[in-house]
């Protein structure tokens, strides 16, 4: 009876386990081959997009040369310094203006906001990234792996979850040895 428990548990470990790593080679996969295709991917934060994607999404975007840039395009940029916004922006180009020197004037806009951004701004380099596709829910993974606390759980776990087996196995080795010593008397 004790060893139908054993083998049960044993199965039910394994059967765990290949489901984990299907998942992580499965999730390392979708995120590596589109950046072996040329793709640079940017988690969504916020929800000013909804609609178009939503927060906990990845994005996948192409350089695409800023004169080639057209109102409507989605780009993932940082906004000028005085703004006081640190972080990446991902909108939609709402006007897109030419100075006299030359110069390409942005506004953007999220699609979920009631307003455009106040700011209008130039791309100092010759291109820029512009959103292709996206993939729903799986930035939240990441959000997750850019946390050091959630990284040692992630990593702990399954290291205290061996430790368990291998120290169950070294107990009961010894009793199930003695079983097989006593059933061969």
């Amino acid at each position: 009876m004790e060893n139908t428990r054993f083998r049960a548990v044993r199965v039910i470990g394994k059967v765990v386990g290949w489901i984990g790593w299907a998942i992580t080679v499965g999730g390392i996969v979708a995120l590596l081959v589109p950046t072996l295709l040329g793709f640079d991917r940017y988690v969504i934060v916020s929800n000013s997009m909804k609609g178009t994607f939503e927060r906990g999404a990845v994005v996948f975007s192409q350089a695409k040369p800023v004169g080639e840039l057209h109102i409507g395009d989605v780009i993932t940029y940082r906004p000028p310094a005085n703004t006081g916004i640190t972080h990446l922006v991902t909108h939609r180009i709402s006007d897109r203006t030419v100075n006299d020197d030359g110069t390409i004037l942005f506004r953007t806009k999220g699609d979920a906001n009631p307003g455009k951004d106040p700011w209008t701004f130039s791309l100092v380099n010759g291109n820029q990234n512009v959103m292709k596709f996206s993939v729903p829910v799986v930035g939240y993974g990441l959000i997750a792996l850019s946390n050091p606390q959630f990284r040692m759980v992630l990593i702990g776990v399954p290291a205290l979850a061996i430790a368990g087996m291998a120290l169950f196995d070294l107990i009961a080795e010894p009793i199930r040895s003695r079983r097989r010593r006593l059933q061969a008397i």
